[in-house]
């Protein structure tokens, strides 16, 4: 019989697998489409395109490098981060570990490109009036999710314990 514990970690790990099949589904599409000059440059309307970019560095093309050492610590750094996101998520007891699961999913469909093309495909490109936002991927997307969650779920929380006192 399976416990509650295992039940969890089971959801967890389809959660991030879902995560990560996803990003690597839209990746792999956006890389199917290069032309000849090896660029993906599709317009979809004013607000929406996609533009294909190669990020070595780390979220939005954040601490980008061209020296292989600073590329390779910032992917350890990444890995590391995985690690306490894994143990966090088998600590959490509340609805947390679901958030930190989508971080975990989008973060591993980003290492995976870091480590299989030595940079991370970004394409989706918004932009409003001429002012596009950091392009970025489906994998940005879910870690930004997760974030936004977490950081809510902590204003939540600290709004409850502040009425309890």
């Amino acid at each position: 019989m399976i416990n509650d514990k295992s039940k969890k970690i089971f959801i967890y790990i389809v959660l991030v697998l879902i995560v990560f099949v996803l990003d690597r589904i839209s990746k792999s599409t956006i890389l199917n489409i290069l032309d000849d000059t090896g660029k993906v440059d599709i317009y979809i309307n004013s607000f929406f395109s996609l533009f294909l970019v190669w990020n070595k560095g780390i979220g939005f093309g954040l601490f980008s490098f061209d020296q292989t050492y600073i590329y390779n610590g910032i992917t350890l750094f990444i890995l590391l981060i995985n690690l306490i996101i894994v143990y966090l998520i088998l600590r959490e007891k509340n609805i947390n570990s679901y958030f930190l699961s989508l971080i975990l999913g989008g973060s591993l469909g980003n290492l995976f490109d870091r480590y299989y093309y030595g940079a991370v495909p970004d394409f989706i490109d918004l932009n409003y009036n001429g002012y596009h936002w950091f392009i970025f991927n489906v994998a940005d997307i879910f870690i930004t999710i997760g974030i936004i969650c977490l950081i809510l779920g902590e204003f939540l929380n600290y709004k409850k314990q502040n009425e309890k006192k």
